[in-house]
């Protein structure tokens, strides 16, 4: 890079010029697609659609969030030692989107394989677990290196608040995108809900791609300048891997990072995952309300991204998350006394979790690249990747049992499959267990979260004396 270069962007080191920062929040666009899709249709799908009983729909994803569990660890240290000519994260971004898109589109085929159920029940069991485990493979090779780009963009404590809203009003509209388009395929294909999954796999996993490839190419000229006034950030990580787990799990607000991120993302996706049996066997509601209680949630939480930065940058991240946290909890106490009929309450309640949820995408994300600077002062290298894999590790092996578990209990409570499109009176244990899932596990995951953000020990002030001694640190090299 040229020193005219050099200079232009130490002058400007606090801020990402516009276009730099739609591109980064481009690279959740796909992967939000997919996520929210999946949260939202598959256990239906598999329960309804392909046939599986709810233990093995709930032991198929158990099977691919485990694996892409433990992929996440090998994908982060594996990129925190690339060294290309595209740097550490891109080539595993680049060459990982295509097979990320096709392998989401295998998860909605529902094959015959068998005219005998027993048999065809346990193939399709085997089918749906190995399309699950390549695409949940795909998507960390994708999304893991894109999240450790965070850290590699910038270094200034309120810049990565404003870059992560850009990047999750991005992750928020992909959902807004992905609810939409079902709710028009739902419309022109009302009847044959296989035939309505395939065209809406299909069509997410072609516009799943595309964004990736914005993100790559709209920010590496970004990472690239960074990288050149920070060698550090670019060099590869030379730690032994056991010895990074021991240093990783050594830092202390690292683990708090990681138990705020478990507790609100606990609670996003248990009640996403039970959303489509509480609305039609609770709630009693047309289909239709499955992408519509989801859409109402995501459409809040990102009109308050925004918001909330700017409040974040006046009274610091853990207020922020106090005030929206304190307003999904109200909602999520409100869901469990609702009754069928109240439709309107619901959607009120929906608005006030949407406020919280987009904490849950803020927050947390924006704390992160802090730990990593404090482990660079420990430490000396930059390991973005084994820091990120490590809360995706965690979240992922806790939420895989927590669905298994959902879908596991409706199985022993007795749940009864729709007979065609008309859904059935459920018995009521199925609904104390629908109950016992839309409100107080995610209630008591939210306030577990409050009381870790409350001891967070990384304050704005504390991020930047960080910051400081690491400037003086290379000023001496």
């Amino acid at each position: 890079m040229s020193n005219s270069a050099s200079d232009k962007l130490s002058e400007q080191n606090k801020k990402i010029d516009l276009s730099t920062k739609l591109a980064f929040g481009a690279g959740d666009l796909g992967t939000a697609i997919t996520a929210m899709i999946g949260i939202s249709f598959l256990s239906p799908f598999l329960t309804d659609v392909a046939g599986l009983s709810p233990g093995l729909a709930g032991r198929t994803q158990l099977v691919g969030k485990v694996w892409d569990a433990v992929n996440d660890p090998m994908v982060g240290v594996l990129s925190d030692r690339t060294l290309s000519k595209w740097g550490r994260r891109y080539p595993w971004m680049i060459w990982g989107a295509v097979p990320f898109g096709l392998f989401f589109f295998l998860n909605w085929i529902v094959p015959h394989f068998s005219d005998n159920p027993e048999f065809n029940q346990i193939a399709l069991f085997w089918y749906y677990t190995a399309a699950s485990i390549l695409f949940n493979a795909f998507y960390t090779v994708v999304n893991l290196p894109y999240t450790a780009l965070t850290a590699e963009l910038t270094k200034d404590y309120d810049e990565r608040t404003s870059l992560n809203s850009f990047r999750f009003t991005f992750s928020i509209g992909g959902s807004i995108l992905s609810l939409v388009i079902a709710l028009i395929i739902t419309k022109f294909v009302p009847e044959d809900k296989a035939l309505k999954y395939l065209i809406l796999g299909a069509i997410c996993a072609i516009i799943s791609v595309l964004p990736i490839y914005w993100c790559v190419w709209g920010t590496r000229k970004r990472a690239e300048a960074v990288g050149n006034q920070n060698p550090e950030i670019e060099q590869p990580v030379s730690i032994p891997y056991l010895q990074q787990l021991k240093i990783a799990f050594t830092n202390i607000p690292f683990l708090f990072v990681i138990g705020i991120y478990l507790c609100s993302w606990l609670a996003v996706q248990l009640t996403a995952g039970i959303i489509p049996y509480f609305v039609v066997n609770l709630m009693k509601l047309p289909e239709i309300h499955i992408t519509l209680v989801p859409l109402t949630v995501q459409g809040t939480a990102m009109s308050m991204l925004f918001v909330w930065s700017n409040i974040s940058r006046r009274l610091g991240k853990k207020a922020v998350y106090f005030m929206g946290m304190s307003s999904w909890l109200i909602a999520q106490i409100g869901l469990f006394f609702i009754q069928p009929g109240q439709t309107g309450f619901m959607y009120l309640l929906c608005v006030l979790a949407g406020v919280g949820v987009s904490c849950a995408y803020l927050v947390p994300w924006s704390m992160l690249p802090d730990i990593i600077e404090l482990d660079e002062l420990r430490t000396g290298q930059r390991r973005e990747g084994i820091f990120y894999s490590f809360v995706v590790f965690i979240q992922k092996i806790c939420l895989g049992l927590a669905v298994a578990l959902m879908l596991e209990s409706l199985g022993w409570a007795g749940y009864l499959k729709p007979v065609g499109n008309i859904a059935q009176i459920q018995p009521d244990a199925v609904l104390n267990i629908i109950r016992f899932f839309i409100a107080p596990v995610p209630a008591i995951a939210l306030f577990l979260g409050l009381i870790l953000t409350y001891f967070y020990p990384i304050t704005k002030e504390a991020h930047a004396e960080i910051l400081a001694e690491l400037e003086r640190r290379k000023n001496r090299v």
